[in-house]
């Protein structure tokens, strides 16, 4: 078997389907610190887990209020350019950017808050990342329970299209978890990391086209937020889910490619640090 420093082991964790293989084998332990991850979030409140539903409930209420009655931007072209589609519109890219400024927030503190693992030799603690990215997706699949139901409402029925957002979701989800592995780790050498954070999530919410469509933005600057995979994935998800048409298969592949490198490239930078973390905490 190849020992964790040498070349061949170096080659094998670049491997999509070997990681994958190798996290298969902590399935039980992983769902077991998902489900605590998300009861530990309640935990001690009078309305337990229900805060889940009630949180984008809220954040749609408040929503519809603002910016469909007291704010008037716009979003670029909707299915049929009413207040309550640009309503649904800012909906979606916000839950789904909360879902990856989530994932990048946390990362930074993700090792530092179990010492106690990083001592046991025999604890993965490449599964942590794992399970906050699989805690924060299931965050994800709650918050769009009210904008489906929505939708439904305004059109009458869901669009089969609805039926891609898991392929879109996807490549958000690996670029999170790539980018979980490589802040866990650095932030336990580099403490400013977990300030840091916070910052370039709030950089990135304006440069992910939350706020505004793709349409809207100059030819001439389009070409750099299509670098963004946060951007085109929300427009995507806009796409498959309000205006009724399947994804542009081209954008979501290069997305897909690029995520499953930047993940392999942070599992890596993971394993390769992470037998330092004991002489550093």
């Amino acid at each position: 078997m190849d020992r964790p420093g040498d070349a061949a082991s170096l080659s094998r964790l670049l491997l999509p389907w070997y990681v994958f293989r190798s996290l298969s084998r902590y399935n039980d332990l992983i769902k077991q610190l998902i489900k605590r991850e998300i009861l530990s979030r309640y935990r001690g409140t009078f309305l337990g887990v229900f805060w889940s539903l009630l949180r984008p409930l809220a954040m749609l209420s408040i929503y519809t209020l603002v910016f469909g009655f007291i704010m008037q931007p716009r979003l670029g072209p909707t299915a049929n350019g009413s207040k309550l589609e640009l309503v649904f519109s800012m909906f979606c890219g916000l839950v789904l950017f909360d879902f990856f400024a989530e994932c990048l927030t946390r990362a930074p503190t993700l090792v530092l808050l179990y010492p106690n693992y990083v001592k046991k030799v025999v604890f993965p603690l490449e599964i942590l990342s794992v399970a906050a990215v699989g805690a924060a997706l299931v965050q994800l699949a709650i918050s769009f329970a009210p904008f489906f139901v929505g939708l439904a409402i305004l059109h009458g029925s869901l669009p089969l299209t609805a039926l891609w957002l898991p392929v879109v979701v996807l490549p958000l989800a690996l670029f999170a978890l790539g980018l979980s592995w490589f802040l866990s780790s650095l932030g336990v050498f580099i403490r400013d990391v977990n300030a840091l954070a916070p910052v370039g999530t709030t950089i990135l919410l304006f440069a992910s086209a939350v706020f505004y469509s793709l349409d809207q933005i100059p030819d001439k600057f389009r070409g750099l937020f299509l670098f963004n995979p946060v951007a085109v994935l929300i427009n995507e998800a806009r796409h498959v889910t309000l205006l009724q048409e399947p994804p542009s298969w081209d954008r979501v592949g290069i997305a897909l490619a690029a995520s499953i490198v930047i993940a392999a490239v942070g599992y890596v930078f993971f394993m390769r640090t992470k037998q330092a973390f004991a002489d550093v905490m």
